[in-house]
C-alpha cells in the first residue's frame, strides 16, 4: 500500500474520498483539508504534499519555465466564471469594460488563474489587452501578499500595492480604479456603497458567455510530485478515477430529493436549469471533455507574457491520463 499525503480544499466533489467512500486502489491516502492560498503556497515553494490541488495558473507558469517537478492530472476541482469577480470604484467613470483601458487595476497576483481567464476573456470579448492597464499586485484583504510564481510580463505594467494597504481597501477609497480578484472583496456591498461590480448583471453575462463559447472556466488542477509517477506510474490513472467517482457521486446528489446535500432550497431546480443549459456532465474532467477550455487558456497564458511560447495541451498530463480503457 503506497501511503500518500493530498491537500485539498473542502469540495462536494472531493468528499467522497475525504471521508473513505471512494478509495483509490493501492493507496492510504491522508487527506488534508486547507485554504488554496496555503496549500498552493507550501506546494509551490516547499514540496510539503505528495498530491496536491495547484492553481491552474501556477502550473502552466512552472511548466512553461521549464519545472517538472509537479505533474498535473486532468481534475479539476475548481472552476468558475470570472465575469461576476471584476469590481470597481464606484466613483470611477468605469461604465464598461472598454473603460478599463487606462486605469490602475488590482490582482492578488498577475499570474493568478482568475485574473488569467477575467484578462482573456476582456481581450476576446471587450478588446482590452493586458498591456492597457496597469496591474497593482497585493493583499486582498492583508498587506503584504507576494506572487508564490512571481512574473514579469514583457510589455505590461504590473507593480505592488504600497506595503500597509489592501487591495480591497484601496479599491473602497479610489486608489486603484478596479479589482479582479477570485475571493469577494469585504468592501463589497449588494445593497450598494463605493465599490460595485463592472457588470451589472454579472450572472447573465456568464451564462450568455457559456453558450457562446461553451467554455466553464477551468481554475484549479490536481498534482502530483514527479518522482512518486517516476517510480509508480499506475498513480496517475488510480487518481484519476478515484476523484472521477467522487465527483460522480456528488453530481449524483444534486437532483436527489430525499435530503438536501447542501443548504439550498431550490438546489435541484438550479441542477436542473443547469444541466439544460451546460449538459450533463457540466464538470467534466479529463483532456478532451476540457480540450477547448484549456486551448484557451494556454494561449491566454502566452498573449498575457506568462509563458514563452504556447504549449500543447498534452504536454501538460501524464500519457496514461490522456485515454481511457473501455467495457
Amino acid at each position: 500500500m503506497l501511503r500518500m499525503t493530498l491537500a485539498a480544499g473542502h469540495y462536494d466533489r472531493t468528499e467522497a474520498l475525504r471521508d473513505g467512500r471512494v478509495r483509490a486502489e493501492g493507496i492510504d491516502l491522508t487527506y488534508l483539508m486547507l485554504r488554496v492560498e496555503e496549500i498552493f503556497w507550501r506546494m509551490a515553494q516547499h514540496r510539503e504534499f505528495d498530491a496536491s490541488e495547484f492553481s491552474l495558473g501556477g502550473y502552466v507558469v512552472r511548466r512553461g519555465r521549464g519545472a517538472d517537478d509537479l505533474i498535473a492530472l486532468p481534475v479539476f476541482p475548481s472552476r468558475f466564471f470570472r465575469q461576476s469577480c471584476i469590481f470597481v470604484h464606484a466613483g470611477s467613470n468605469i461604465r464598461r469594460p472598454e473603460d478599463l483601458r487606462g486605469k490602475r487595476v488590482g490582482v492578488p497576483e498577475y499570474q493568478m488563474t482568475a485574473a488569467v481567464w477575467a484578462r482573456g476573456i476582456l481581450s476576446d470579448d471587450y478588446g482590452v489587452r493586458a498591456a492597457d492597464i496597469e496591474w497593482v499586485q497585493g493583499g486582498l484583504e492583508e498587506p503584504g501578499r507576494l506572487p508564490f510564481e512571481p512574473a514579469e510580463p514583457a510589455g505590461v505594467k504590473v507593480g505592488f500595492a504600497p506595503a500597509d494597504r489592501s487591495l480591497a481597501q484601496m479599491l473602497e477609497r479610489g486608489e486603484i480604479d478596479a479589482l479582479v480578484t477570485a475571493r469577494t472583496p469585504s468592501t463589497f456591498h449588494r445593497s450598494g456603497g463605493a465599490v460595485r461590480r463592472l457588470f451589472e448583471q454579472p450572472f447573465d453575462v456568464e451564462r450568455d458567455y457559456f453558450r457562446r463559447t461553451g467554455i466553464f472556466p477551468i481554475m484549479h488542477t490536481l498534482v502530483v510530485k514527479k518522482e512518486i509517477l517516476d517510480a509508480n506510474p499506475w498513480v496517475a490513472f488510480t487518481l484519476f478515477k478515484a476523484f472521477s467517482e467522487a465527483k460522480d457521486l456528488a453530481m449524483a446528489d444534486l437532483t436527489q430529493t430525499s435530503a438536501l446535500p447542501l443548504s439550498l432550497p431550490f438546489l435541484i431546480e438550479h441542477a436542473y436549469q443547469t444541466m439544460e443549459l451546460m449538459g450533463k456532465d457540466f464538470w467534466p474532467y479529463g483532456i478532451e471533455n476540457n480540450r477547448h477550455t484549456l486551448e484557451t487558456f494556454v494561449r491566454y497564458m502566452h498573449e498575457q507574457g506568462l509563458i514563452p511560447a504556447p504549449m500543447t495541451i498534452e504536454s501538460l498530463f501524464p500519457d496514461s491520463t490522456q485515454r481511457t480503457f473501455r467495457v
